[in-house]
């Protein structure tokens, strides 16, 4: 009996090799599998509708409160004295928000740890960390889409409560325009920090309680307590320098209080400062990825 041989190339003839573009592992496709993935989870959706109902509901909530009260009113209604207007509406719509965001940061990653999906993801994306990458552009992006839309949603309500009185917020004016982008810079900003903590840890309970005892524990924490050191503290810790971007003109001014702040960043500066949490927490979490067991 003869054995006929096959060449190679016959044996591979209509299958691409490993070089074949048909195979070939890119970013784009990279990412594009990771926002694929991300739309995929249920908790996804649940986190994102979270996040845009806690605004909304709480720009409803103040501005029906600030419609209530008479001017003088409400200039006293905020703690220390802060004015209550439509501008600080957002402010303080951005703190419910905040924590929707960053379940949804923390989720995207120990969620893949803790199911074991995150062997398939390396197993496809041998070299890891284009896949971390496309992962935290995911999050960044599609967190700060919807923080926009939250902000675009609060905006129509806010107006529908407030412009019978007059008292609706002025889009005609850069610094509220700020406000308003910072709130959904914030947003996003927050969750890819919350990812970059979750990327460290790889368990969900451990990284929402490292987050949020950071957020919530410590800085409050820190805060009130009237300790000289901890004045140098503050400016650097990253909630409080990141939401500074969401705050109205009217309270930048506690920054320069230098019985609470050392120092003042600045108002961008001090978003640059969650910037350089996240971004630091981030590279920590690459150099962890390639040497850690998935």
């Amino acid at each position: 009996m003869s054995t006929a041989t096959l060449s190679p190339a016959a044996v591979d003839r209509g299958r691409p090799g490993p070089s074949s573009p048909a195979t070939r592992v890119t970013f784009a496709r990279v990412l594009r599998a990771e926002r694929i993935k991300l739309w995929s989870l249920r908790s996804t959706w649940w986190t994102l509708g979270l996040t845009v109902v806690a605004f909304v509901g709480m720009v409803a909530g103040m501005s029906a409160l600030v419609r209530s009260l008479a001017p003088e009113e409400a200039a006293e209604a905020a703690a220390g004295g802060a004015p209550l207007s439509a501008e600080a509406v957002y402010s303080i719509a951005v703190q419910p928000a905040s924590l929707a965001a960053v379940v949804l940061g923390v989720l995207v990653i120990t969620g893949e740890y803790s199911t074991g999906m995150i062997r398939s993801t390396f197993a496809a994306v041998p070299r890891r960390l284009p896949a971390l990458w496309a992962k935290a552009i995911v999050v960044f992006a599609v967190m700060l889409l919807t923080a926009a839309l939250a902000v675009a949603i609060g905006v129509a309500v806010s107006w529908l409560i407030l412009d019978g009185r007059g008292l609706a917020l002025d889009l005609s004016e850069g610094d509220n325009l700020r406000l308003l982008g910072g709130s959904a810079l914030y947003l996003a900003t927050l969750a890819l920090f919350a990812f970059a903590v979750g990327a460290l840890v790889r368990h969900s309970a451990g990284a929402l309680a490292t987050v949020f005892g950071l957020l919530l524990v410590v800085e409050n924490v820190v805060a009130a307590v009237p300790w000289e050191p901890l004045r140098w503290v503050r400016p650097f810790l990253p909630a409080s320098a990141g939401s500074r971007v969401t705050l109205p003109e009217e309270w930048q001014g506690m920054f320069a209080n230098e019985q609470m702040y050392a120092v003042d960043p600045g108002l961008w500066g001090s978003y640059a400062i969650l910037v350089a949490w996240a971004a630091v927490l981030l590279a920590i979490a690459a150099v962890l990825v390639r040497r850690r067991d998935a």
